[in-house]
């Protein structure tokens, strides 16, 4: 029988991103309202993240209008806005998202986030009904996505997000150029990358030529501290010249205090809680030089992982997951969130390789064991074997020469 119109005509989807941005997020936001207008939905915009179902609302129409998913960010903005705030004086937020989705006829909402804002969707949707589907998003690749990297017989649990190959590629290029000068001053150059809680993305400095590595996962301990010194020491007098990638998050023991710490670039916590990180890439290259007696600088990575344009491995990855967004849609099974069942290269990333996992499960998850040698302070094959399907093979460039020392007394 053929149907007149759209299946969704007449049914209104609205998309809204919360949290850090990536450079993927304007690409997932232009392939979901692409297949949504598809169905027939009229698509609007949620500005700010949760914030803009707050008050009044601060929605936008996206259905018959150009939109730029190369261009990396988020043209809806965002935010760290808890729906459920921690603050126990704050105002109960939930009755003015309830009431903003039914002012605005919202019918299906759409979260692009963490863990943190597809949490607080998941439980409006298990306590308030709101139909809702989840899709991922982080450049710190530690949202469990259930998706398996196939090693050598293996099946290692690993996780794949929009953003994370965009950012990957930055922080393995930045490194690279980074090589240059550090072989010009021969010194040890500490680079400092996003990872609060798991050391994925602080792995991707290997394929620009970092040699040592410290992750959130091990603790840096007195003891752990003596042996990395140690191997600091013995690499860079091989070549006179060293990268070591530090994530953000890595716990540093402190000779002052005699125990653990973190470092943080502010005391302030956002609405989830978090502090921010910042500088132990300083603190690591500081000791270097007054221990070692070995120059050293720190070079943090900020935000240029997250920022600028989206990579064509994410463009795949968002347009593949956009996919099953529709099959999720058409068949109205709402509470999940689409993800890539295995670790593919990008001319794999289609809906048929797609699956998706319930949003109450997706949690956050570490760097697993097997990509990471904790006595080398190394990142394995396993690791490479993970990312070259996502950057291709690693490339270190170098001076390469091996001039030959002129002797005066044979002149």
């Amino acid at each position: 029988m053929q149907l007149k119109d759209k299946i969704y005509k007449g049914k209104t989807i609205a998309i809204l991103s919360g949290g850090g941005d990536t450079p993927a997020i304007n690409s997932s936001i232009e392939k979901i309202r692409n297949r949504a207008l598809i169905l027939g939905f009229r698509v609007y915009g949620v500005r700010q993240g949760w914030k803009g179902l707050l008050g009044e609302g601060d929605i936008v129409d996206l259905s018959n209008q150009p939109y730029n998913g190369v261009y990396g960010g988020t043209a809806l903005f965002s935010s760290r806005t808890n729906p459920f705030s921690t603050d126990k004086d704050a105002e109960d937020r939930v009755p003015q998202i309830i009431r903003n989705i039914k002012r605005y006829k919202i019918d299906v909402l759409i979260t692009i986030g963490g863990d943190d804002t597809n949490g607080a969707a998941k439980r409006l949707y298990e306590q308030k009904g709101i139909p809702v589907i989840g899709f991922p998003k982080t450049i710190d690749n530690d949202l469990k996505t259930n998706t398996i990297h196939s090693y050598k017989g293996k099946e290692i649990e690993a996780v794949l997000c929009p953003g994370f190959p965009s950012a990957a590629l930055r922080v393995s290029k930045m490194t690279r150029h980074l090589r240059s000068t550090n072989e010009s001053h021969r010194r040890v150059m500490v680079v400092e990358v996003m990872g609060r809680d798991a050391g994925w993305l602080t792995g991707s400095a290997l394929f620009g030529g970092s040699e040592l590595a410290l992750i959130p996962e091990y603790e840096m301990t007195e003891e752990r501290k003596e042996r990395f010194f140690e191997k600091v020491k013995h690499r860079y007098n091989e070549k006179k010249n060293l990268i070591i990638a530090v994530s953000e998050g890595v716990r540093w023991w402190d000779d002052v205090s005699k125990q653990l710490s973190m470092v943080y670039a502010s005391s302030e916590t956002d609405e989830y809680g978090h502090k921010r990180f910042g500088g132990v890439s300083g603190v690591i290259a500081s000791e270097i030089s007054n221990r070692l007696n070995i120059p050293a600088r720190s070079q943090i990575s900020g935000y240029y992982p997250r920022s600028g344009f989206c990579c064509e491995y994410d463009r795949q990855l968002t347009s593949a997951l956009a996919d099953k967004v529709l099959d999720l849609l058409i068949r109205q099974d709402y509470g999940r969130m689409p993800t890539m069942s295995e670790i593919l290269p990008m001319e794999q990333l289609e809906e048929y390789n797609t699956t998706s996992v319930d949003m109450g499960s997706i949690g956050n998850q570490h760097l697993p064991s097997i990509y990471f040698d904790e006595k080398e302070f190394v990142f394995t094959d396993a690791y490479v074997s993970f990312l070259s399907n996502i950057l291709g093979a690693p490339y270190l460039p170098t001076f390469g020469y091996s001039f030959k020392k002129v002797d005066p007394d044979t002149l």
